[in-house]
């Protein structure tokens, strides 16, 4: 089941707007259900299946029916044939689809405000923000991890409360018409497009189909309702509110300051801090401050807000283990993350030499070495004291550049061998999520 923060618990009650939704779903399509259904949650994983739970087997999902029955599950959907005859398990066409058209309808029955946060970086980070921010005044929920594709984004939709007043989804996309069909399950009030990179090339060759791509939620809005960074020339043009650092944005970022603590700054002559390093913070929850502003929060609640943020972890996370400061902004990368991070890193106000260990950014298609070339020629441009690289694209660009100051690993465990022999060191970490660089620390 997806995990949630939120300022208030759901509790262990009957959903009853959902179970009439879900009831009125089955008797138009003539489906007889449990006539007392009580669904008290939705999973789709089987280990977390509890009494009152409605379990959707998704692919793997209905190899698991007899657990979830014997957990006590209300009621079950599956696509596939059983040789179970139960009246509490449903077969429907294709379960992905029941899961999206279902959470459409419920969406649709919420007297809530949904904020969509897409973009190919500074998602997560923008929607921990939004969600720090507005859940200082407001009902609010969002998804953790990665749950913003076609099955995690409706999943999250699922896992609301009817008494939830907002809820913060991230919308994710590898291909066109993906956020298309995310917008018209989820229907939201607000969006936000952090910027254009070069996530998702492999599908999407260029950043004029990433814009194409990411743009797709914006027919789905009122111009005043959709917030961008201003100042990447993919957004620029756009007739929505523009966040930035240009003086014809409508919120206009300035002053910006970084300490070890995190950024401060100022959002049309309103000073903020914001605990999270990496001046590009500055740009995130100034998103988090205009949703605030544009769904009616004071300055002071705001500025409270912010300064008790937190946010989902290896996100330039700091971790002292062993005597090392590990940065450890693992989660994910992109060319335009990477150099993001190497120049937040080396502007952080620190007494300890700087390592950096950068691992391979994937879905980068046919191009991917040429771009592991530009992210090591930025990594020297800056005062390292040592690059350490870990992938096998990384490799290949490395010997491209036949640079001394790079040192391959082809080993995990080798690279914190070596960082154990140092003193007074701080290390950053990113690459994609595949790379899995977190380890380096374990």
């Amino acid at each position: 089941m997806v995990k949630y923060e939120a300022n208030i618990k759901k509790g262990d009650v009957e959903l009853k707007v959902f179970t009439k939704v879900l009831s009125d779903y089955f008797q138009k399509l003539k489906i007889s259900v449990p006539k007392e259904l009580s669904i008290k949650n939705v999973q789709m994983d089987s280990k977390k299946v509890e009494k009152g739970s409605l379990f959707i087997a998704i692919n793997n999902g209905n190899n698991y029916i007899e657990e979830a029955l014997e957990k006590g599950a209300e009621l079950i959907i599956c696509d596939k044939d059983l040789d179970i005859i139960n009246s509490k398990i449903i077969k429907v066409s294709n379960s992905i689809k029941f899961l999206q058209d279902i959470a459409k309808i419920y969406r649709e029955n919420l007297n809530i405000k949904i904020i969509a946060v897409t973009g190919s970086e500074g998602k997560t980070t923008t929607k921990d923000l939004i969600f720090g921010v507005l859940s200082h005044k407001y009902k609010a929920k969002k998804t953790l991890g990665n749950y913003n594709n076609q099955i995690g984004l409706p999943f999250s939709i699922l896992q609301l409360d009817e008494k939830d007043e907002v809820a913060v989804l991230e919308m994710g996309m590898s291909n066109l018409g993906e956020i298309d069909l995310l917008s018209k399950i989820s229907k939201p009030d607000y969006a936000i497009i952090t910027n254009i990179g070069d996530s998702h090339l492999e599908f999407l060759i260029n950043r004029d189909n990433v814009f194409k791509a990411k743009t797709e939620v914006l027919k789905y809005l009122n111009k005043n309702h959709v917030l961008v960074y201003g100042d990447d020339p993919y957004l620029k043009n756009l007739d929505t509110l523009k966040v930035g650092f240009d003086l014809k944005s409508n919120f206009k970022i300035s002053d910006e300051v970084e300490v070890y603590e995190g950024v401060h700054f100022r959002l049309n002559d309103e000073k903020y801090f914001v605990p999270l390093n990496g001046l590009y913070n500055a740009v995130n929850a100034s998103f988090a401050i205009s949703i605030g502003k544009l769904l009616g929060m004071s300055y002071q609640e705001i500025k409270q807000s912010l300064e008790k943020i937190k946010i989902t972890s290896m996100r330039f996370e700091k971790i002292e283990k062993d005597g090392i400061l590990f940065i450890n902004d693992a989660y994910n990368a992109s060319p335009v993350s990477m150099e993001m991070a190497l120049k937040a890193f080396s502007s952080l106000p620190l007494s300890r030499k700087k390592i950096i260990v950068l691992g391979d950014a994937l879905e980068l298609g046919e191009k991917e070495i040429e771009y592991h070339k530009i992210i090591l020629l930025e990594a020297l441009r800056h005062s390292f004291d040592k690059i350490f690289i870990y992938g096998q694209r990384m490799k290949k660009a490395s010997e491209i550049l036949n640079n001394s100051k790079i040192t391959y690993f082809a080993e995990k465990s080798i690279i914190r061998d070596e960082l154990n022999k140092m003193e007074n060191i701080a290390v950053l970490l990113k690459g994609s999520r595949g790379m899995k660089l977190e380890e380096i620390i374990m």
